[in-house]
């Protein structure tokens, strides 16, 4: 069952500013170490942080919150499964709303897309509720 979906875009040149008016104090802020390297082995860093930033955005929509209620920034991170597929690691607050947005007897699975074409970039987080299989 679905039970959370988020969307967000994001403006490419917007982030790019962003980066060079607050350069890492912008970064170590908003991204998680994985996001940060991710970005910055890329030719085009700035859509690379665009999309992340979306996801964020994206996720914390899904979560019902919006960035509120004590999400940080840094709690939602995009990583990349083995197949290059992202998804999303929560931590802190973030992961203590998903266990209560969870029913009993599931497994919440985060699905995200990311996309851009400059200079927009957009996420969509779609959070997915499964049976466990019975004991």
């Amino acid at each position: 069952m679905i039970i959370g979906i988020g969307s967000d875009l994001a403006n490419i040149e917007r982030i790019a500013g962003t980066l060079d008016r607050f350069g890492d104090r912008f970064r170590t802020r908003v991204f998680t170490d994985i996001e940060r390297r991710k970005s910055e082995s890329r030719a085009d860093f700035a859509g690379t942080y665009a999309k992340r930033w979306a996801a964020k955005e994206a996720c914390s929509k899904a979560l019902g919150t919006g960035l509120r209620m004590g999400i940080r920034w840094k709690d939602m991170g995009v990583v990349n499964l083995p197949t290059g597929q992202p998804t999303m690691q929560l931590t802190g607050w973030a992961a203590e709303r998903l266990a209560e947005l969870t029913p009993p007897g599931h497994a919440a699975f985060v699905h995200v897309t990311l996309t851009d074409d400059h200079p927009w970039a957009q996420a969509f987080v779609v959070i997915e509720a499964r049976p466990l299989p019975p004991a």
